[in-house]
């Protein structure tokens, strides 16, 4: 029964590293859910589940039978996810998957289609649109400090290569366009709100031959905004979390929390005189350094209203269940697997692809 005080027991399929996280987040009790059981194919999972004081599922069949079960948590490898989420919801169970959501937006549509049949709340794990640094760099767009945003740069770095498993299996759904570039290309679009127009893509494969260990995606937006998405696993020296270039200005996040800074422009330096001007560079005019009286620097720090973490996600399905909208909709999940799957094509061609996503 659905009420105020209601809390809704969660099953997982799938008890990985990532349920490891949803069970670490829930078990401090912030959101009205709480984990009731677990089924995973290794033995020694579940001997963890129990462990812990939940109850180890012999069979999925038996967790998704459990009347008790609101929730399910899918959280296998990424090839299962339309298969599980499909059955939890024609046995009545209101379902949250991990991400990627599918290995292919047709995928997604199926299950799209049977959640509006069975009358069921689907929703997705794009937690990351709760981190410090992608509300710091929204909100500072949002303020208009720095103008108009044209281009947008994200990236995320790395230097030890892939953990084996599903990450570097191909048929499991692994790569990094499937492991961190469905959180940044969502970030992105959850943000801009417009069309995407083309997409160009180059992937590499640097210490792993069936996935791609490294992209670099170009998406133009209907406004001619372009956003520059970076994945990489063999970088030794790191790049700015964001880089945002604006009209008026220009901002750097430089990490996960959130802290950076933003350059305004107060006002034009565009007087050229005949010299020119010796820098490090050698002689320039065009390049030559700005007055610093004509802008403004504005330092970000680190947004400490931001709940970063599992805890919005589920508030956002609970109150989807009792009747209030959903934020993390599968239609905009759909946007996105799209945008891969035509960033995997230009990869593949070697061209950049028109869109209308």
């Amino acid at each position: 029964m659905v009420g105020i005080n209601k809390i809704y027991n969660l099953g997982i399929i799938g008890y990985g590293g990532m349920a490891g996280n949803h069970n670490r987040q829930l078990s401090q009790g912030n959101v009205r859910v709480r984990i009731k059981g677990v089924y995973d194919i290794d033995g020694e999972r579940m001997q963890v589940a129990k462990e812990q004081g939940y109850i180890a599922y012999e069979s999925k069949e038996a967790l998704l039978s459990d009347p008790e079960i609101d929730i399910v948590l899918v959280a296998t490898t990424n090839d299962s996810h339309k298969s599980l989420a499909i059955e939890a919801l024609r046995a009545g169970k209101h379902v949250i998957c991990e991400k990627p959501v599918t290995m292919s937006s047709e995928e997604l549509v199926e299950i799209m289609d049977v959640a509006k049949e069975c009358g069921r709340v689907f929703t997705v794990d794009q937690n990351r649109r709760f981190n410090r640094d992608f509300i710091n760099v929204w909100r500072t767009i949002d303020s208009g400090v720095i103008g108009k945003p044209y281009v947008i740069e994200s990236r995320v770095e790395g230097s030890r290569g892939m953990p084996e498993g599903w990450r570097t299996t191909k048929a499991l759904g692994g790569g990094m366009m499937y492991d961190w570039g469905v959180h940044l290309i969502d970030q992105v679009m959850y943000m801009t709100k417009e069309k995407v127009t083309n997409i160009f893509c180059k992937m590499y494969y640097i210490n792993y031959s069936e996935v791609e260990d490294n992209f670099r995606l170009t998406m133009t937006f209907e406004s001619g905004l372009t956003a520059h998405i970076e994945i990489s696993t063999n970088n030794f020296i790191t790049h700015p979390r964001f880089y945002v270039l604006g009209t008026e200005g220009t901002m750097v996040v430089t990490d996960w929390d959130g802290t950076g800074k933003v350059v305004k422009k107060l006002c034009d330096d565009n007087t050229w005189g005949t010299e020119i001007k010796t820098v490090k560079a050698g002689p320039t005019k065009t390049m030559a350094p700005r007055d610093p009286s004509t802008v403004e620097v504005i330092e970000l720090t680190e947004p400490k209203d931001v709940r970063d973490n599992l805890d919005p996600v589920y508030e956002q399905l609970v109150d989807a269940i009792e009747g209030k909208e959903l934020l993390i909709k599968p239609e905009e999940t759909l946007r996105v697997m799209k945008v891969m799957e035509a960033a995997f094509e230009s990869a593949a061609k070697g061209i950049a692809i028109n869109t209308e996503i």
